[in-house]
Formats: C-alpha cells, sequence, structure tokens
C-alpha cells in the first residue's frame, strides 16, 4: 500500500485528473470508484456537489469516451464531473495521526461569556453533538473554539473548520497554526498549495469540502448565516458529506436565520449564546435617522443635508467612517458627492480590483471615510469607527446584514463605543428587527453579569 497514495486520498474523492500519475496505481485495492453523474428517479445528481437542479447540468461530445456526455455545471470550477468521469476515493486505513499530548499552546483568557460556550463546545466534540454557537459580532469565537479543538486532537481526531470565504480562511490559518504550532494544518482554498496535503485540522472554504468524504470527527462551520452558504443547499450538503456518519458539527454565527433562532427557543436546537463582547462593553445600538427620498437626491448629485451633516462631524473629530451603500452602482454615483467633503474618501466593492490596497489603507488611518457595499459587513475589524448606512430600508439590508454592519462599531477594548447610524426614506421590519436583535443581546448579557454597568 502506498501511503502517499493513502495520504493523498484518504477522505477525499477527486477526479483522475486530479491525481498525480506517479501515485496513482490502477492495482490498489484500496482505490474506490464512484459514477461522477448518476440518475435517481430520471433526475440527473452529481456525485461530486449533490447538485440536482436540471438546469445545472448540460450535455457536450465527448473526446474521452466518444459518446455524448451529460457534466454537472454546479461545480465546473473545480474540474469537470460527467457521466463517464469516476470519481476516485480510498477504502483502505486512514493515515496515522499519533495524539498529540500538548497541541495547544496558547496563554490568553477567556471572558465569562467564552468560557460557558468553550465548555459547552468541549461536551459537544466529546458526545459527538450537534451545537449552535450564537455569538454577538467581537464575542472572540475563534478563542472559544480552542478548548475543544484541542479535545479532539488530544484523541487523534480530525478536524475541519470551513467558510464560505477565502479571505477568512486566510485569516485564520496564521492565528491557528500560532497556537497549534505542533499540528499539521492546511489552508485549502481555490488554488492554495494546501490542497492535497493530509492535515489534523483544515481550515478550508465550503466550496473545497465537494473534494471530501466522510473525512472529519469535528466539523466546525463558521459564519453559517454568510452567503453564498445559507442560500446554495450544495453547500450544505457538502459539509454533511465531509463529516464522518458519527461526528461533532459545530455551527457559529452572530446572527442565525429566523428557522434556526425560532429553533432554540422551543428547545429544538442544541445552542449556546455568547451575548456580550470579551471587553464587557454593551453592542453599539443602531439609531434611526430620516433623510428623505436620499435616492432621489443622489441622482440629482446631492448629498440629503442630514447625511452630509453626519459625515461633516466624523471628519472634523477625524473619526473614521465606514459608509454602507445598497448597491456599486449607487455608490459610484455617490462617491464624487461625498469626495467633496474631503478628497481622501474612497469607495470600494466585490470586484474592485484595488479592493485590498483601499482596505489597507482605511487600516493604516489614510483613509478617513471609506464607502462600501456589503462585502464588508462582515469579517473585517477597524478599531475606532462609526459607520452609517444609507439606505437601509434596502432590501439588500436583511437584519443580517444589519446586525453585522452594525458588529464593526466597537469591536476593540480600547475603542469600545462608537455610532452606528442607519439613514432611510421608511423603517423597514429588517431595520426594527436588526435593533432589537441587538437590544435583545444586550439585555441578555447584563441579565448574565457579562457586560458592565
Amino acid at each position: 500500500m502506498s501511503s502517499e497514495l493513502q495520504a493523498f486520498l484518504s477522505g477525499r474523492k477527486l477526479l483522475e485528473s486530479e491525481i498525480p500519475s506517479n501515485l496513482l496505481d490502477a492495482t490498489s485495492q484500496h482505490i474506490t470508484y464512484q459514477d461522477g453523474i448518476t440518475k435517481e428517479n430520471n433526475l440527473w445528481k452529481c456525485s461530486r456537489c449533490g447538485n440536482t437542479n436540471q438546469n445545472l447540468f448540460a450535455t457536450l461530445p465527448c473526446t474521452r469516451c466518444k459518446q455524448n456526455c451529460t457534466y454537472c455545471r454546479n461545480c465546473i470550477m473545480m474540474g469537470r464531473v460527467s457521466t463517464c468521469t469516476p470519481l476516485l476515493g480510498w477504502n483502505g486505513p486512514d493515515p496515522e495521526v499519533p495524539p498529540t499530548e500538548h497541541p495547544l499552546q496558547w496563554e490568553g483568557r477567556l471572558s465569562d461569556g467564552q468560557q460557558h460556550a468553550s465548555a459547552a463546545v468541549v461536551k459537544a466534540i466529546q458526545t459527538k453533538a450537534d451545537i449552535l454557537v450564537w455569538a454577538v459580532c467581537g464575542a472572540g469565537k475563534t478563542e472559544v473554539l480552542f478548548a475543544g479543538i484541542n479535545e479532539a486532537l488530544q484523541t487523534g481526531q480530525r478536524v475541519c473548520i470551513a467558510t464560505p470565504r477565502t479571505d477568512v480562511v486566510l485569516e485564520l490559518a496564521p492565528r491557528f497554526r500560532k497556537v497549534f504550532p505542533h499540528t499539521t494544518i492546511s489552508a485549502i482554498y481555490g488554488g492554495s498549495q494546501d490542497r492535497h496535503q493530509y492535515a489534523q485540522l483544515v481550515i478550508s472554504t465550503t466550496h473545497q469540502l465537494f473534494r471530501f468524504e466522510n473525512a472529519f470527527d469535528v466539523v466546525i462551520v463558521d459564519e453559517v448565516d454568510a452567503f453564498p452558504y445559507t442560500f446554495d443547499k450544495t453547500l450544505q450538503w457538502a459539509v454533511e458529506k465531509a463529516a464522518r456518519q458519527i461526528s461533532a458539527k459545530i455551527h457559529l454565527t452572530a446572527t442565525p436565520n429566523s428557522k434556526w433562532q425560532n429553533e432554540c427557543m422551543i428547545g429544538k436546537r442544541n445552542y449556546v449564546t455568547i451575548p456580550a463582547r470579551f471587553h464587557r462593553h454593551p453592542l453599539p445600538v443602531p439609531e434611526f435617522n430620516w433623510c428623505g427620498n436620499w435616492r432621489k437626491h443622489i441622482e440629482k448629485d446631492k448629498l440629503p443635508r442630514v447625511i452630509e451633516n453626519w459625515v461633516s462631524v466624523r471628519l472634523k473629530a477625524e473619526k473614521q467612517t465606514l459608509v454602507f451603500l445598497p448597491n456599486i452602482k449607487l455608490m459610484e454615483k455617490a462617491a464624487p458627492l461625498f469626495q467633496k467633503l474631503h478628497p481622501k474618501i474612497e469607495s470600494v466593492h466585490a470586484e474592485d480590483p484595488k479592493r485590498k490596497e483601499k482596505v489597507e489603507r482605511m487600516r493604516a488611518k489614510e483613509t478617513p471615510i471609506l464607502l462600501t457595499t456589503t462585502i464588508l459587513e462582515r469579517g473585517v475589524t477597524f478599531p475606532n469607527i462609526d459607520v452609517a448606512v444609507v439606505g437601509a430600508e434596502d432590501r439588500i439590508f436583511t437584519e443580517a446584514a444589519l446586525v453585522q454592519i452594525s458588529g464593526r462599531v466597537g469591536r476593540s477594548a480600547e475603542y469600545p463605543t462608537g455610532i452606528i447610524a442607519f439613514f432611510h426614506f421608511g423603517h423597514s421590519k429588517e431595520m426594527i428587527k436588526a435593533q432589537n436583535h441587538i437590544i435583545h443581546m444586550n439585555r441578555e448579557a447584563k441579565k448574565r453579569g457579562l457586560i458592565d454597568g
């Protein structure tokens, strides 16, 4: 048995083209072959991503089998899976990974709220249970995972932390390598160098889990409410497929959807809350500011006076600010109007080729105000900022988005307060739900003695 092939294929389902030819041993009794595309009840299904949407299958003349082949377009970016391309797996023993006696090297301290959640995570891993960690923005969710992962590694288990976004993988990988210095850790995303390495701790985008099957004893899904994971059933299927049949599943979010919130309230879902930030200050509560027909103002190359005044106060006080707008078109129309107030005001969006540089200039405090779409609603921390949402009633700003945006304020222990302002042309239900969500968390934190004052 080839140990290299064992490490390469164990816990994975790959196309033959993804396996180095020098490793592939067609005579190995431990290699399994699975049809890449199957038909169930006369409907196509992709064995890699679980796609059953018939509109996402197509047929083409195939150079491999010289016939017309059906293939899956849902996961085509990972290589074509078709009716004549099997997925190769491994049914032999997993590579031996001896338990590490003291994998965690961290001298930090958890807050009371973090400690409570950490103990619940450890218990879920010990009992192979599912649990939702409902933690406010800035609660320190990453640190809450340390003890549970330590427990898993000490007992020789394999752990995956999955997140919908590549930039979160890139942020988490060095943090975990620092606190688990003796553990093999892979960071897996499109094009990453680690994607074929066998590791005890895998930090991966949810898309990359299409390539895994029956691989992990513990699966931790960060930001379960984030796009695209929350809307894409195939990504959720990938998480289930990547986990072993008996495994622990930990879900993390600051903003569970209504269904999950209801299940928590009626006792149908196992969950633990961290209603306070680690620095023991309450969450900033959004203030509602009516600004008239802001969209009409911007189309006429004017900013509503109330927004202009609010921004001018921040500029005069040299208080950095994020300003969220509903879409790229509106933001690009509004940017020159804001720049009349200060020439160094910038704007950024998902397709911006200078996105990274602009965010870094904001971090370096070179940019006084950064206009943005919802791409910066989560996963980014600026220590001392105020935040405004222009057009908070727009349908793009859901309760979850508005709670996450509000969570950009007051994250730092050095600057635990700040202003979050919703500028609107009329209250939306989502605005009110977001405000009530934050008020509820502050009340819960105060009741449990987790915030000061």
